[in-house]
Order: structure tokens, then C-alpha cells, then sequence
């Protein structure tokens, strides 16, 4: 999950209402450049800022809380580089105007550690939208990667915030006249509430999002985030803690849902398990603490119906078209003949439109053949493989566990954080109540159990609209497009992240510093290996041949010229006539 909340106007800090948003402070609507990805501004509203349950902080606080180094609202720099959310007008979704990726968020009954009321969370979109700017334009990707967003030191500046306004009288005095708290009682209970919110921030920013180098804009380690949280932070087993030391950039979300396989490294094909995952490592509000199920062991906050509905509106997200009346035309000629290298070279992996799918399921459903490549072949960054320990404590849970797993003291990480969030995610299922025809479409008409995903490979999918998702690899790693199709020795090693966009080499602008954070390619996690076309044997991080310059260009050429037909939805559940499989 990314982005911008407003710069606002304060007026008297001492105000005793809400300061709130005006659509004059936000950035006028025809600054924004919306392409053709077959959703509407309906759609587009409520995905930005729909709540999947994710709880970071009480909501009048978060409205009301002072940033830790002024006297400015934090939120009304939360379009900062620091930051890097994405603003955005009020509108009936969002009256308060907040930033894409922001929700409002109700837990109706208390969970361990979060009393019932309003928060402020975030949602898929924090990550999952993305903004290419070009000579003072913006064009907005839709589904695409957050370039800007800065999610640990989104959680750090927050955690920082709350900390200024507890141990600053003058700001909690300010804080407490913004929320009406004037007697001394009434200060005395915020006190407490914005003691106890800033526990829960703290842990966050200090244990969950630690690492042992910035990550920067448009780069989290998701994966060991959910570990970390599932496993060591809400059952508090410290010894399970994990370090973050394998970033990657958020994949982007066209065609996710007909893919066979999703994630990086093709974890899952069960689209309710990946994105109540994704929830449990952002501030879902999850008890792992209590004893018993008797005592509110394995409650959620889980948003399972809107999880559903936001898969089902990615159903229906179309790759972005290149534009060609902002970043220039394209040589049709030169595109053809990319075609044909990339049919030669890369499609076996990425598939190329109308795609190859997989044979009907027992549902009837077929979905896209996708690239799982060893990392040993590939050569790319393998961090991610090697960032957990072997074995976790189970603790208390191992006697709730299926019989297979009762009993046991330790666990590889992934198993247990499974095992747990299955429990946690059935529970917020079962109260539901579903039936047959809704529980198939939950799980995405994919055939249960789900098979176990491979290890240690990456995912190779389509590449229609991969134009408009700078940088590139996994681990954003690589600036352009241009210098993916060359020898990997060859590539930058240091280069900006979040500026300005490339559309010669299509990608970040190499040659301008207009981004703010400087991305090192020897630092762990990092690495700009493999995915190499090079003289040598393929394997070990070679996947082509030597091109020729002129190959190269023509292969830029092709990818900014997919999708072909700009708006083109790729049916779900496979095309209606028969395609190659």
C-alpha cells in the first residue's frame, strides 16, 4: 500500500474545531492526467481510499496531531518527499481529504490493544498507484507502483509526531484545545489515549519497519513486515523478530487477478489469502495475544467483503497506454521488429497478449501462464530468499494447530505466519456466513486446497503496461528499461529514486537528481544483478544473448507500445474463444 495527503492552510492552531481540508488546497484536478485503464472516477474514488480494516491511529488524533519538528498537522505535509503520499481533493468517499491510500477506518468492537472508535489506516492504493511527472506533468497509473511513497518513514515521522506532542506541553495543549479537551480530567484520558496509540506506532516503527539501511521511496520489505507482525510483534515473541533487509518496489495490479501465480517470488494463487495478508502486515487490528479463542484469541478487524470487491474491480484494470501526446510518438516500424525479439527472447517467461493460459479448472475457469524462473538462473537479487531464519518459536499457538503442526516448538516462519493467518482470516470469514456461490467467488474460482508455490523462483508476467513502473527488477533496482536488455555490470549503481521520468530510455531520469533519496546498488537487498544479456552460457544470471544496440531500442520500442489497443480489459477466468495455451 501510498501516498499524498494535503498541504494545508492552519489557520489558529488553538482553533477548538476541526481543522479540516479544502478542495482550494488541493492540487486542481486538471493537473492530473488520467489514461484509459476502463475504470471510472467512481471506481477511481473509492479505491483510493476504501478501508480494508487496517488501523494505524485513533482518527481525531491523526486529524488533529501536530508534525514533530512544527506546528503544522502532520498530515498536512504528507505529500512531502519524506513521505510521499499522493494528495487529492475531498469528495463524497473522502470528505476529510485525505491522501490516496489513506482510509477511514471503524472498529465496532474493542480488539486487544485497539479500543472500539474511528482510525486512520491504509489500503492497498498507499502502494499500488502510481505518478509518472514529465516537464511539469503528471500522468496517474492506476494500480501501477507508488515511486514516491515512503512507507518506513511514513511510520518513523508518525512515531516521532507522537512522541513531540506527548513530551511538548505546548503541542499537547494544543492538541487537547483541537479535540475540546479543556478540564484537567479530560487531558488527563487524551493523555492516556495518545500514550497508548503511540505503543502501538512505536512498535511499528522501531521493531516491525527496523532495518539496517533505508529502504526508500516505493521499496518495502512486505513480506518480512507480515512475518515480523504475524509471528513476533501481536503474540509478542520477540525472539521471532525478523529484519527487513529484502526491499522490493509493490508489483503492479493489472492482471493479478487472471494470473496464475501472484507476488514476486509466485507465493500465491488464492487471492483472498494474499490480500488479508498483505492486511495482517499493515496495521490490521488482530488479537494474537489471548490465550483462548474463548477470550478473543485469533479477532480481527478484517474487511473481507470490501477485499473481495476491490479483486473484483482489478478484474477489470487495464494495462496503461503509452500516451503518445505527452511523452512522444512511437516508430510503429521499430516497435515490429521488437516484437519479434522479444517473441524470440523473453516472451517463454512473460507471455505476450492474447497469452497462454492454463486448462479450465473444475469452476471453468483458465488463468495466465506465468514465468516462475530459479533464482539461480535468473541471478537477480535473493534476499528475499535468505532474509528469515530457519525456525520460529510456535509458542502458545502450537496446541491450536492441525493436528500435523500441534504440539511442535518451532516452525519455519512462513509455516507458522500461515498457520496463524489462516486462523485469523477463517474466523473473520466464518462470521460472515457466506454461501457456496459467494465463498468460490472469495477464493477467486481457484480449486482448494491451493498448491504449495515453488521455492526460491521468481514471477515473469505479461509486460503489457511494465512501461509506467520505474524502476525495475523486484527490488527496484534498475532505472530504466534500456538498461534491463544490456550486460548487468553495465548498469548504474547509483541512481535517485522518486524523480523525474525518462521517456527516451523509459524509466527514472538518470541524468537530473530531481528525486530525493539516493539508491545504492551494493547495499544489501539491493543488487542489480542477473537478468543479464551478455556473451556466455544461459543460467546464473545470463538470460539472453549480446544485443546489438539497435535491438536494444527496438525492444524499448515494443514495451511502450503494449497494450496495442489502450483500455483492453483481459477477461477473467480466460478469453471466450479458445486461445494458445
Amino acid at each position: 500500500m501510498k501516498k499524498a495527503l494535503s498541504k494545508l492552510i492552519v489557520g489558529s492552531l488553538l482553533s477548538l474545531s476541526l481543522v479540516m481540508p479544502t478542495s482550494a488546497q488541493q492540487p486542481p484536478a486538471a493537473s492530473v492526467i488520467y489514461l484509459n485503464q476502463a475504470w471510472s472516477q467512481e471506481d477511481r474514488e473509492w479505491y483510493y481510499n476504501f478501508s480494508q480494516g487496517s488501523a494505524i491511529l485513533a482518527y481525531d488524533i491523526f486529524l488533529n496531531l501536530e508534525a514533530a519538528d512544527s506546528q503544522a498537522l502532520f498530515r498536512s505535509g504528507l505529500d512531502s518527499a519524506r513521505y510521499g503520499l499522493i494528495l487529492q481533493a475531498p469528495n463524497s468517499n473522502n470528505p476529510d481529504g485525505l491522501p490516496i491510500g489513506i482510509s477511514k477506518t471503524n472498529v465496532a468492537t474493542s480488539i486487544k490493544g485497539w479500543p472500539a472508535g474511528d482510525y486512520a489506516g491504509v489500503n492497498c492504493a498507499a502502494c499500488h498507484e502510481g505518478q509518472l511527472k514529465y516537464k511539469g506533468k503528471v500522468l496517474r497509473i492506476e494500480g501501477g507502483v507508488s515511486s514516491t511513497l515512503n512507507f518506513q518513514g511514513f511510520a518513523q515521522g508518525l512515531n516521532d509526531a507522537l512522541l513531540a506532542n506527548l513530551t511538548d506541553a505546548a503541542k499537547f495543549d494544543r492538541l487537547a484545545a483541537r479535540l475540546r479537551a479543556s478540564t484537567p480530567d479530560a487531558k488527563d484520558k487524551l493523555r492516556k489515549r495518545v500514550e497508548g496509540e503511540r505503543e502501538r506506532v512505536n512498535q511499528y516503527a522501531t521493531r516491525t519497519s527496523a532495518t539496517p539501511h533505508p529502504w526508500g521511496p516505493g521499496r518495502v520489505d512486505a513480506f518480512t513486515m507480515i512475518v515480523d507482525r504475524v509471528t513476533s510483534v501481536l503474540p509478542d515473541i520477540p525472539e521471532n523478530w525478523q529484519m527487513g533487509i529484502a526491499p522490493v518496489k509493490p508489483p503492479f495490479l493489472w492482471n493479478a487477478p487472471q494470473g496464475l501465480w501472484t507476488q514476486w517470488a509466485g507465493e500465491f494463487q488464492n487471492p483472498i489469502q494474499r490480500n488479508f495478508g498483505e492486511t495482517m502486515g499493515v496495521f490490521l487490528p488482530a488479537d494474537l495475544s489471548s490465550k483462548s479463542p474463548a477470550e478473543g484469541l485469533f479477532q480481527s478487524n478484517g474487511a473481507i467483503s470490501e477485499l473481495v470487491r476491490v479483486e473484483k474491480q482489478l478484474d477489470r484494470l487495464a494495462p496503461p497506454s503509452w500516451p503518445e501526446d505527452v511523452l512522444g510518438g512511437i516508430d510503429r516500424d521499430k516497435a515490429k521488429v521488437g516484437k519479434a525479439l522479444f517473441m524470440e527472447h523473453c516472451a517463454s517467461c512473460h507471455n505476450a497478449w492474447p497469452y497462454r493460459w492454463t486448462e479450465p479448472n473444475k469452476y471453468g475457469k483458465r488463468f495466465i501462464l506465468v514465468g516462475l524462473t530459479p533464482q539461480t538462473y535468473v541471478g537477480t537479487d535473493k534476499s528475499q530468499f535468505e532474509s528469515l531464519k530457519p525456525l520460529a518459536f510456535t509458542g502458545e499457538f502450537s496446541k491450536m494447530f492441525p493436528p500435523e503442526f500441534r504440539g511442535r516448538p518451532f516452525l519455519p516462519p512462513l509455516e507458522l505466519t500461515g498457520l496463524i493467518t489462516t486462523e485469523v482470516r477463517g474466523l473473520a470469514i466464518r462470521k460472515l456466513k457466506l454461501t457456496e456461490a459467494q465463498e468460490l467467488e472469495l477464493n477467486g474460482y481457484r480449486e482448494l486446497p491451493s498448491p504449495r508455490p515453488p521455492e526460491h523462483v521468481y514471477k515473469a508476467g505479461p509486460r503489457d503496461g511494465v512501461w509506467a513502473t520505474p524502476p525495475f527488477l523486484h527490488n527496484a533496482s534498475v532505472p530504466n528499461l534500456y538498461e534491463m536488455l544490456i550486460p548487468a555490470a553495465e548498469r548504474t549503481k547509483k541512481f535517485y529514486l522518486g524523480g523525474d521520468f525518462d521517456p527516451v530510455k523509459v524509466g527514472l531520469d538518470t541524468t537530473v537528481t530531481s528525486g530525493t533519496f539516493l539508491m545504492d546498488t551494493t547495499l544489501i537487498g539491493n543488487s542489480n544483478a542477473g537478468h543479464s544479456f551478455q556473451d556466455g552460457p544461459r543460467g546464473d544470471g545470463t538470460i539472453g544473448p549480446l544485443l546489438r544496440d539497435d535491438q536494444r531500442w527496438a525492444l524499448v520500442e515494443y514495451l511502450k507500445s503494449i497494450p496495442e489497443e489502450p483500455g483492453r480489459v483481459t477477461p477473467f477466468g480466460g478469453p471466450p474463444e479458445s486461445a494458445p495455451r
